[in-house]
């Protein structure tokens, strides 16, 4: 699946949640959309959970 196809597909869901929910709803969608897309990358393995909790640079330690 191409990602123009699912960008189409995100966008439909959170606008169909905008119209019929309101805001808080989109919200929602919006939120679980990108729990769903990082847990996605994990399983493709693009992605380690400890990414986020590393430092980022190279001398963050020393000071």
């Amino acid at each position: 699946m191409s990602m123009a196809l699912i960008g189409l597909v995100a966008g439909l869901a959170l606008g169909f949640a905008g119209y019929f929910g309101g805001f808080g709803a989109f919200v929602l969608v919006a939120a679980l959309g990108a729990v769903g897309f990082l847990a996605g990358r994990i399983a493709d393995g693009d992605l380690e959970p400890g990414d986020f909790f590393r430092p980022r640079g190279r001398d963050s330690g020393r000071r």
